[in-house]
């Protein structure tokens, strides 16, 4: 029961840290006031109204039993109440009480009145809503009935207004102060995430700087070393293939013009093609290894991009059903690439195509579905790894090194998406590519 306590209270707490940095403060400033609140209309608004409404009606019943035993002048009786206790009187001797209840039952004026008059007199009718600052208080006496015309105040305290606003204004004082702290104390967090996830798709983080508290502040700086640390084994890395690459392609040359002299054309044709598939390798791996390069993150019409990259291969076999205008942040000429080379596999091996773009609440579906032999599902992972081949018979060993599909896979995850492979529903084989906004 405890863990299905524990799971309810988790679901119903805000996930941000702002907001739950401030429930800690603010949850105990309002528990804090409603205490204080409860506790002085208990001890003190209620019981003061109780008290000055229990007068109230004893000046009623003493009006009420005065002007019953005074026999000579009435009037002067009615006068004597209105100037020195503030009643305005009069005496309806032919008409009766109204039917219509006009009390409000979350009124604590209208509760405490109709407890004490009710315990107090037999016959009565009462409306505090008809006038602003009176209350139309009547009592049935013989005939007709008395109408008091009585001031509010003479019922209620005015302190539980002046109570309510001093105590409601620090509280709005205290917790604008603490959401003013709190937007200070969690900006360097959300600025931290942002950096990391800029980093983490290898876009360049050069606006980044630890701020906040000495904690968080500690957390900018290591992970300023990390990035550092990483760019500087990616930039020799870098370099250290470049170097390979100048000293692969120079004996490459040279073993070209060496077969020039040999005259035998068949084990010249062989050692050619080994050559060029050699340098093939060469170039692609290069391209493998330096995909997190400079390029900068730009916003652009990924449908416009898959409609121009779908032209280039001038096939009527490539249908498209995009969706208009639907703008990503990323990489352009690296989404061009993997959709290049998911579209060139996709040729390779079936007749037709078709390549559709979705777009969801925080991300776009692209699928691209071919009529082809497709992929077994426990194949599926091993055909991004780097140079992996189904099968000789599969695979073109002249035109592939099996890099495509890893290059693709590298490029969505640097985006921050992801990229999976399904059958299709032309029984050929799907590939599906999530990319967040």
């Amino acid at each position: 029961m405890s863990y299905g306590l524990s799971n309810f209270i988790k679901k119903i707490l805000p996930k941000r840290l702002f907001y739950r940095a401030l429930l800690i403060v603010a949850v105990p400033i309002i528990g804090l006031q409603l205490i204080i609140s409860i506790v002085f209309f208990d001890s003190l608004w209620i019981k003061t109204n109780k008290g000055m409404t229990r007068a109230l009606v004893g000046e009623i019943k003493t009006f009420m039993n005065a002007y019953e035993n005074e026999e000579y002048d009435k009037e002067f009786l009615i006068i004597l109440f209105r100037e020195h206790l503030d009643f305005n009187v009069k005496y309806e001797p032919t008409e009766i009480l109204p039917k219509e209840d006009m009390e409000r039952w979350f009124s604590p004026i209208d509760r405490t009145l109709r407890r004490e008059l009710k315990s107090q007199l037999a016959n009565y009718w009462f409306d505090t809503t008809s006038y602003k600052n009176l209350i139309d208080l009547r009592v049935k006496y013989q005939e007709g009935y008395f109408q008091f015309l009585i001031p509010k105040e003479r019922v209620t305290s005015s302190s539980a207004r002046i109570f309510a606003l001093w105590i409601t204004l620090p509280a709005l004082l205290l917790i604008s102060i603490a959401i003013i702290f709190l937007k200070n104390q969690t900006r360097p967090i959300i600025n931290l995430a942002k950096a990391s996830e800029k980093f983490g798709r290898g876009e360049n983080v050069e606006d980044f700087r630890p701020s906040g508290a000495l904690e968080i502040r500690q957390a900018g700086y290591e992970f300023e070393k990390m990035r550092k640390r990483i760019m500087r084994h990616l930039n020799q890395r870098s370099e250290m293939l470049s170097g390979i690459s100048h000293d692969l392609r120079t004996p490459l040359t040279r073993m070209k013009l060496q077969l020039a002299f040999i005259k035998d054309k068949e084990i010249t044709e062989k050692l050619s093609n080994d050559i060029t598939e050699m340098e093939k390798m060469l170039n692609e791996y290069l391209q493998f290894s330096s995909l997190r390069s400079n390029e900068k993150t730009e916003t652009f019409d990924i449908s416009e991009l898959i409609k121009n990259t779908v032209e280039k291969y001038e096939k009527k076999e490539i249908l498209t059903d995009l969706t208009e205008r639907v703008y990503l942040n990323g990489r352009k000429n690296l989404i061009q690439r993997c959709l290049n080379n998911l579209i060139d596999n996709s040729i390779k091996y079936s007749n037709n195509i078709l390549i559709s773009l979705k777009k969801s609440a925080n991300s776009v579906t692209i699928t691209i579905d071919d009529d082809g032999p497709g992929i077994e599902e426990h194949e599926r992972k091993n055909v991004f790894k780097p140079f992996y081949k189904i099968s000789k018979s599969r695979s073109d060993s002249k035109s592939s090194v099996g890099l495509g599909l890893s290059i693709a896979s590298d490029i969505i995850r640097s985006h921050g998406g992801n990229i999976e492979l399904e059958n299709s529903p032309k029984n050929g084989l799907r590939a599906k590519i999530f990319l967040p906004f």
